[in-house]
């Protein structure tokens, strides 16, 4: 009886699973886009990254993408993951840095 309890527990697990990385994914990016939208555009530019324009067209794909797969394919949702995380903590610094007056420089 315990053999058969094994694919079920599984399953279960794995399922999850996938629901907590399609709610992190969900989250990540959607912070991520929102903070990119809410940026002015010279200020990308001026730290020497990709435009406006392509950061929020890269994560805004992302985000309809895991939102249409709603998680199933798990790849999609981690190649959102990590380009959300790429904007948050390589430009997002940037950006506040840059506005702050501080400067980077």
């Amino acid at each position: 009886m315990a053999i058969a309890a094994a694919p079920i527990f599984f399953d279960l697990v794995v399922s999850y699973l996938n629901f907590a990385v399609l709610l992190f994914a969900l989250a990540v990016q959607a912070v991520a886009l929102i903070h990119c939208l809410t940026q002015r555009g010279p200020g990308f530019q001026a730290i020497g990254t990709l435009p406006k324009g392509a950061w929020a067209g890269i994560i805004g794909v992302c985000l309809a993408l895991t939102l249409l797969t709603r998680g199933s394919l798990i790849i999609i949702s981690m190649i959102g993951i990590a380009a959300a995380l790429i904007y948050m903590l390589d430009v997002r610094p940037g950006l506040k840095d840059l506005s702050d007056g501080k400067g980077f420089w």
